[in-house]
């Protein structure tokens, strides 16, 4: 045992590898004075001592599960488990396995080492000791196999309808509309506030979950005291944790918070029991929990992911803040819709939708792409037909004119922009249309199902097909967002439409807004070139 504990991990897979009397050579030599280990050694035949030696329990399965039915402890307990990588193989041990395939004489070897008969290799229970009635008995009485799984069994949790959903109103940022959302849907109650969970990897303040976690506490086994409460330490945020908090904080740790958000986004599945997971994180940082993401959308989990701040709106921070590329990862990534809107009163119907999306059948993740850019809000009321087309992914503005000759197309907290460059150029630009897209990833997986449908010959037409075709065919697009240009910039293949698309595709600097604009192409002046561009045929990225 002491030998094992010290022998370097490259050896001993070698000596895995290699086989008996590779480990006889080598103890012998390493135990030279230790009789008893030796007599050990000299008591076992080459395939014996291999056996010995590659045996360190992690491969007995009856031990583990006796070890693992042994463990009545509610807190989380840690197991060692020590394995060989290709164990019982030709190739066990060596480095190169992970891609490694048995010759068919390895094969046959390995088949009746195993006790397998030629050609009942796919026979269930094949070389099994007991009859196969045993086994099938067995698994029959397995309790997951036990009539339907939990998550049929979920009740669905009813969403706030239209009228009564939470809207804050006033100039404000996304962000800071989305908080208010959550503050208010907690301070109403009910079974949706009661199904809210929030999480967030040590940046719950400033991505304003303030609010929600006053209301409805923080998560922990055991109340805990505040002890800056305790201390008369002024702060706005209530810090008290017990068993019955919504909120569960993390650390720096945006891996942990995507497993998270996959094991609460699975309640209903595995134990019938319905939640509403709500995670955030500052944009560019998705990238350090990438892998845990994908495979939460694999598995289907549900939640609603809020990414804030985005783009180069967190200019003074510079640009390992600054995110760049996360509108493709959302417009990507299969189980994840993607929303950047810019005002709040959208917002405000994405995500009532999102409430409902998350427990749909066909449901899903969704991930918002938020902003901490403070926005004068429109003054308007959203009728049933722009909300429609906003959850389709996006809605004329302005609708173009008749005849127009290019319209501008953006997405999120660039619209000031937008929007100036859109004024400053009506009135010499007939028929100027303003395309607001608050899901470039809805609009486009529309779009490609219509793609495939009319493939397979069946009729179908796209929102964005209807949505552009308010513009003649030899029309130009200009379209831009603080993101990517290709987020946008392939609404042009839609009906063919020169096309200028402006974004960003290098890291930012340190600087305020407007320079940063300036620099990066996204102020409305830019816009405005991108505009006469489009018009003339240029139609390239910038």
């Amino acid at each position: 045992r002491d030998w094992l504990d010290a022998v370097p991990n490259d050896d001993y897979a070698t000596l895995s590898y290699q086989g008996g009397a590779a480990w006889r050579a080598r103890l012998s030599l390493d135990l030279a004075g230790d009789a008893d280990a030796l007599a050990l050694v000299a008591a076992h035949d080459d395939d014996a001592l291999a056996a010995l030696m590659t045996n360190l329990a992690g491969h007995d399965l009856g031990l583990l599960l006796d070890t693992f039915a042994a463990t009545t402890s509610a807190t989380p307990q840690l197991f060692v488990i020590y394995t060989i990588k290709g164990f019982s193989l030709p190739f066990q041990g060596h480095k190169d396995n992970h891609a490694g395939l048995m010759t068919v004489a390895q094969m046959a070897a390995y088949r009746a080492r195993m006790g397998v008969a030629e050609g009942a290799e796919w026979e269930r229970f094949a070389a099994l000791p007991e009859a196969p009635a045993a086994y099938e008995a067995l698994l029959a009485a397995v309790p997951f196999v036990q009539g339907p799984r939990p998550g049929g069994e979920a009740p669905v949790i009813a969403v706030h309808p239209r009228e009564t959903f939470p809207r804050p109103t006033g100039d404000q940022s996304t962000q800071v509309g989305f908080g208010k959302i959550l503050n208010e849907l907690a301070r109403l109650g009910g079974p949706l506030a009661d199904a809210l969970v929030t999480t967030s990897p040590d940046v719950t303040v400033s991505t304003n979950l303030g609010g929600f976690v006053n209301q409805r506490g923080i998560f922990a086994r055991d109340v805990v005291r505040d002890a800056f409460r305790e201390a008369s330490i002024p702060s706005p945020l209530k810090w008290g944790k017990g068993p019955s908090g919504q909120h569960l904080e993390l650390g720096i740790a945006e891996a942990n918070l995507f497993t998270l958000l996959a094991a609460l986004g699975l309640s209903h599945e595995l134990f019938g029991a319905r939640l509403l997971p709500v995670g955030t994180l500052y944009d560019p940082f998705i990238n350090r929990g990438l892998d845990a993401l994908n495979y939460a959308c694999y598995q289907g989990a549900r939640f609603l992911l809020a990414a804030t701040p985005s783009g180069l709106t967190l200019a003074p921070e510079g640009g390992a803040h600054q995110s760049i590329h996360p509108p493709l990862i959302g417009m990507a990534q299969p189980g994840l819709t993607y929303f950047e809107p810019a005002f709040v009163d959208e917002l405000a119907e994405i995500m009532r939708w999102s409430f409902a999306h998350l427990q749909a059948p066909d449901g899903g993740a969704v991930y918002l792409r938020l902003s901490t850019r403070t926005l004068a809000q429109p003054a308007r009321t959203l009728s049933d037909a722009q909300v429609t087309d906003l959850l389709a992914g996006a809605y004329w503005q302005v609708p173009p004119a008749p005849g127009a000759e290019v319209a501008i197309a953006y997405a999120g907290a660039i619209a000031p922009e937008a929007m100036a460059a859109f004024e400053e150029m009506r009135e010499d630009t007939p028929g100027l249309g303003l395309l607001a897209v608050p899901s470039p990833d809805v609009l486009h997986r529309d779009w490609s199902a219509a793609q495939r449908a009319r493939a397979a010959g069946q009729p179908a037409v796209a929102h964005v097909e209807r949505l552009l075709a308010a513009l003649p065919p030899g029309a130009g697009l200009a379209t831009v967002l603080d993101g990517p240009p290709a987020t946008l910039g392939w609404l042009g293949g839609v009906r063919g439409h020169r096309t200028c698309a402006l974004g960003v595709d290098r890291f930012g600097q340190s600087g305020d807004l407007p320079d940063l604009y300036r620099e990066y192409r996204l102020d409305a002046e830019a816009i405005m070139e991108a505009v006469a561009e489009a018009v003339v045929g240029g139609g390239r990225t910038t």
